[in-house]
């Protein structure tokens, strides 16, 4: 088992020192001590009690390698020796899991994210899902999880009538072969043709009978257009460095064949009605500017499904094939109302059990410098390839400025680590319920709470373990200086930060925790020589530094962000 957390170990003999009473501690980090008991004051409440006078008992119970003193009206400051810090921090370097914990064990979680088009590039509005569900991903795993992915990918329907029908007559259309940005075109040029055609979008709706029909040449020509777009979106992950692979997408496609079956079922249960040739559901609480009942549309007056059959076909193969206990949907937070309604609908119709939780996780937007959605310089909508080509060029200065004797090469490889790194932190750090602005020149800066800082910081560590040749070993018996204090006080918090992440789906808790961790390492490393020192300070600085590039190479990971050990 991962060792427990200073603030979990004060924790427990908080509560010992009271054994007759049931009640939460509250210890944080505080700026008068190592860690703050605040849990005196609504004990005392409780129990018609001193606040103070419960606080001076446990002091007085507390084990000799804690300095308590009570301040205030029952405030317990409570300060480590420094055997005590030098003892976790021996216990951090032996534990492999550098204090995670395994709370999520035992736990299937499938997490819905990115969601791309078939046919279409990804553009901005894709990076969020596919960033911050990527960093859910490893810190759920990370946490003892089953994490089943899933790219629910936009693969079905008209659109693809039109686009197989231009394809197959036009002399200007080749096969789908020349990439995504070829195959994209197409389907302009298809949708054009659909809008001002009459006639050929009579024959692109006889296509997608076709196609739902099973007719080889038709079926033929989509699974070339499926698989060449999916060709592209593998490429755009691999450059992000994100966990999905093809065996992660499940389509629109997959479930097309489900949804009959839904509109049945949720007739049969009185969940859905019918309303004016349509199937819908209602709800009480869900009303227009109009005060009419706006519903939700699981099968349109045409035959059509909606996209709310598609997904509560989603939820039920989940939740009953999948054998989720819980699901997340990393969509924007303009979607709210349709999952609330969809998810409603679905618990109404008994499919999802009481234990499985439905959720979904919303984000802001990416906005540019004029406070508005981003767009490129013309207005158009940002392709995500044109932003990881920017942010790895702007990575390509700070590289080549930093290390003007590096080849081309290396600054190239570097600067794609860099680069792809700075464009995710920028997203994960800002909390992912805001809109944030986006601003290649900070997001690259080298000061402040960006991923290059972060990455120096960590490259700064290993040049030192480097050039010592050793690890080093701690000796628990030698006084510390303040800056190490801080450091190991920081180290310690991590398996307590990554469980918080888990527990809230905020990532950016650990982009501010990796943040302040570099900070304190950096502090150190300026404050105390490691190198020049003597042993055995010498040996025990350098086994934290080893430690603290550890940690911050682990945190990064479940960002999703490399920690290359030069820069």
């Amino acid at each position: 088992m991962p060792l427990p957390s200073l603030s979990s170990l004060l924790a427990a003999r908080v509560t010992d020192a009271l054994p007759d009473h049931d009640f939460d501690p509250q210890v944080r980090r505080s700026e008068h001590a190592d860690f703050q008991a605040n849990g005196m004051l609504a004990l005392g409440r409780s129990l018609g009690r001193s606040p103070r006078e419960l606080a001076t008992t446990v002091a007085a119970a507390l084990p000799a390698d804690v300095a308590p003193t009570v301040a205030g009206p029952g405030f317990i400051n409570l300060t480590l020796t420094d055997n005590a810090l030098l003892t976790q921090a021996a216990g951090r370097l032996a534990d492999p899991r550098l204090g995670v914990p395994l709370p999520e064990t035992g736990r299937v979680t499938v997490i819905d994210y990115s969601q791309p088009n078939i046919a279409k590039e990804m553009h901005v509005g894709h990076l969020r899902s596919t960033i911050i569900g990527d960093a859910l991903a490893r810190v759920l795993t990370r946490l003892g999880g089953t994490v089943l992915r899933q790219n629910h990918i936009g693969d079905w329907g008209t659109q693809f009538g039109m686009l197989i029908e231009y394809m197959s007559t036009s002399p200007a259309a080749p096969a789908s072969s020349g990439g995504i940005s070829r195959l994209a075109g197409l389907y302009r040029d298809a949708r054009a043709a659909f809008e001002a055609d009459p006639g050929f979008a009579a024959r692109s709706r006889r296509r997608v009978v076709a196609l739902q029909a099973g007719d080889a040449e038709t079926v033929a020509a989509w699974h070339d257009i499926v698989d060449e777009s999916t060709r592209y979106f593998t490429d755009v992950y691999d450059r992000l460095g994100v966990l999905l692979e093809p065996a992660d997408v499940v389509g629109e496609s997959f479930y097309n064949p489900r949804l009959p079956a839904v509109v049945d079922d949720l007739l049969a249960a009185g969940v859905a009605v019918h309303s004016d040739g349509a199937v819908c559901v209602f709800f009480d609480d869900v009303r227009g500017p109009d005060g009419e009942p706006v519903p939700l549309l699981v099968r349109k007056s045409d035959g059509g499904f909606g996209y709310a059959a598609t997904d509560l076909a989603a939820v039920r193969h989940r939740v009953t094939a999948l054998r989720a206990d819980r699901v997340l949907y990393v969509v924007d937070a303009r979607q709210a109302l349709h999952f609330r309604m969809v998810f409603d609908t679905a618990r109404r119709a008994g499919w999802i059990p009481a234990g499985v939780t439905v959720t979904h996780v919303p984000f802001g937007l990416m906005l540019g410098s004029d406070g508005k959605p981003f767009r490129t310089r013309y207005g158009g909508t940002a392709r995500l390839t044109d932003l990881v080509d920017d942010a790895v060029a702007g990575a390509r200065e700070v590289v080549a400025a930093k290390n003007p004797a590096l080849d081309a090469a290396t600054v190239d490889e570097r600067a794609r680590e860099v680069g792809v790194g700075a464009l995710k932190y920028a997203d994960l750090a800002t909390n992912r319920a805001r809109d944030y602005v986006y601003d290649p020149a900070r997001m690259l800066s080298l000061t402040g709470n960006t991923s290059v800082y972060l990455q120096f910081a960590h490259a700064r560590a290993r040049s030192i373990l480097a050039r010592a040749g050793a690890d080093g070993e701690i000796d628990t018996g030698l006084p510390l200086e303040p800056a190490e204090r801080a450091l190991i006080l920081d180290l310690d918090a991590f398996g307590d930060v990554v469980a918080e992440v888990g527990a809230t789906l905020e990532p950016h808790r650990l982009c501010g925790y990796l943040f302040r961790l570099a900070q304190s390492l950096t502090t150190f490393l300026e404050t105390c020589p490691v190198l020049r020192a003597p042993s055995p300070v010498r040996e025990n600085r350098l086994a934290l530094c080893r430690l603290a590039a550890e940690t911050m190479r682990a945190g990064l990971d479940l960002s999703g962000i490399a920690s290359p050990d030069r820069l």
